[in-house]
């Protein structure tokens, strides 16, 4: 549960549960006390306890709540308000009646905007509604006519105890559950640890094997085969396209030399008339058997 607009988490920070089970327990005192005061002693005990509210509200705004700012108002405002009731001499009660119904007024109004801002976040939202305006019709009680006898100052004053401690209590138990869940959320078993020291193993492990990517094959091949024709020259290549297609010519099953080609072993003497070379066959001339031009 918060209290005007403070954070579940700075104030669980702080531990502020702690001291708010503190400032349950002497309001519940101090109501408790009231009750069996007498009428004419009231004037005495009501400043020191608004000024106790106003010490509750000074030390929530130093727990650096979202809303310290609006704390830090009501600490100075309540204290201001303790000193006059402290100093006042009145005795017919008028101005300590109409200091208290001030307080209650101020109280209620801001645990009633508090539990409203908070009714989607908090499940006890309700229960701070149900106080602020309880502690409002105390407040227009004290500060209307029917409140000028020292009996019924002696009931508001300690129907105020009694609504801050259960206010306090079950903010300081809400709180204090807040951070048992908080724990137990940072506190992971044994085996997700474990799980997480696994998976940070093996990923350095990987790191550290630096595997290369894996090539296709097809693709080195190219590679080393363009690699090697830029380094080899023209006429090697030229002997190496002969041999594969000799190669390629032997798996067809055709062997021995073409009908019509020049014997290599025994080739025809060379004319060496202009004459005798016109008259000479050709390698590539065609035979009388195959004219040119398929005549």
């Amino acid at each position: 549960m918060l209290w005007s607009g403070s954070s579940p988490l700075t104030v669980t920070r702080g531990s502020m549960w702690g001291f708010l089970m503190f400032a349950a327990a002497a309001w519940l005192v101090a109501g408790w006390s009231v009750l069996r005061l007498e009428p004419a002693d009231i004037t005495t005990v009501a400043g020191p306890i608004v000024l106790f509210g106003a010490v509750c509200e000074a030390l929530r705004a130093l727990a650096g709540t979202a809303t310290w700012w609006l704390n830090a108002g009501l600490a100075v405002l309540f204290a201001a308000t303790a000193v006059v009731m402290m100093l006042s001499d009145d005795g017919s009660w008028t101005t300590t009646a109409a200091l208290t119904g001030w307080y209650l007024l101020v109280r209620g109004a801001v645990d009633v905007a508090t539990g409203t801002m908070t009714r989607g976040t908090d499940r006890v939202w309700s229960l701070i509604v149900t106080v602020g305006v309880l502690e409002t019709a105390l407040g227009f009680l004290a500060a209307s006519p029917m409140a000028r006898s020292g009996q019924s100052i002696v009931v508001i004053i300690g129907a105020l105890g009694v609504l801050r401690a259960v206010a306090d209590l079950v903010t300081a138990l809400r709180l204090r559950e807040i951070a048992t869940k908080h724990r137990d959320l940072r506190e992971q078993p044994a085996e997700w640890a474990a799980g997480q020291a696994g998976y940070a193993a093996g990923v350095t492990d990987f790191a550290g094997a630096r595997r290369k990517p894996a090539k296709h094959r097809a693709r080195e091949d190219r590679t080393a085969t363009e690699t090697a024709s830029q380094e080899e020259s023209f006429h090697d290549r030229v002997l190496r396209t002969t041999a594969e297609l000799d190669t390629m010519l032997a798996q067809a099953g055709v062997t021995g030399p073409r009908a019509g080609a020049p014997d290599r072993k025994n080739p025809p003497p060379a004319p060496d008339t202009p004459k005798g070379v016109e008259s000479a066959p050709a390698g590539n001339a065609a035979t009388p058997e195959h004219p040119a031009g398929g005549r």
